[in-house]
């Protein structure tokens, strides 16, 4: 079956959404309270509407409550998009995600029942930050406030090694559960294989032991 999503708010974020959930394939009703951004997803998006989503009779016209999915991606208005929230909410939409300004923001979103709460300029600062300061790190995910996933390049150091000759989820309480090598994503890896130049792992963890182990081992 076809999945069906709405996304409120055609700024850079939510038009970046519309435009990657359409190319896997799903269908979406993309919208906006200005024409112009309307018009620009009208070719785009399986459906493009002007609304004021804070009207809940507009909300209920648009048949919102059919679809399984609702992004609000409203930009700097954070009065509209928790009101769009909580009309979203008493109209029985199954699946919530929001993006929040600011933890402020988030904490009366998730009072008022948003299932998700995004902050993706917080989160690509972070993510660049962390890219930036390690030569090793190509990627990472924050998962809570104190667990992540982080893809790590091999270097000299620890290529040749297998992932039992380093020990690492014994001695740094994280564990390896894939590693990329070119094209090719090894899932469970072999833990007495050894490890090449350039492999790529992916580790989940806590922040602090993913950092420790950084520092020991890749710098």
């Amino acid at each position: 079956m076809q999945k069906e999503f709405v996304v409120i708010g055609l700024g850079r974020f939510g038009g970046s959404i519309v435009k990657e959930l359409v190319n896997q394939g799903a269908d979406v009703m993309a919208i906006d309270i200005v024409p112009e951004r309307v018009d620009e997803f009208a070719t785009i998006a399986t459906q493009a509407v002007v609304a004021d989503t804070t009207d809940e009779a507009a909300l209920k016209s648009l048949g919102i409550r059919n679809f399984e999915h609702v992004i609000i991606a409203i930009g700097d208005d954070i009065q509209s998009s928790i009101l769009t929230t909580l009309m979203l909410k008493e109209i029985g939409v199954k699946r919530i995600t929001v993006k929040a300004q600011n933890d402020y923001h988030e904490k009366v979103l998730r009072k008022i029942g948003a299932d998700q709460v995004v902050h993706p300029e917080r989160d690509m600062g972070i993510r660049i930050a962390n890219n930036i300061i390690s030569n090793n790190v190509l990627d990472y995910l924050e998962l809570s406030d104190e667990h992540s996933i982080i893809e790590i390049r091999v270097n000299e150091k620890i290529a040749g090694h297998s992932i039992i000759d380093l020990d690492i989820r014994a001695r740094y309480g994280i564990n390896i559960v894939a590693v990329k090598r070119g094209n090719e994503i090894i899932v469970s890896p072999q833990v007495d294989e050894p490890l090449k130049l350039n492999d790529v792992l992916i580790i989940i963890g806590a922040d602090v032991d993913i950092h420790r182990f950084e520092k020991k081992v890749l710098s």
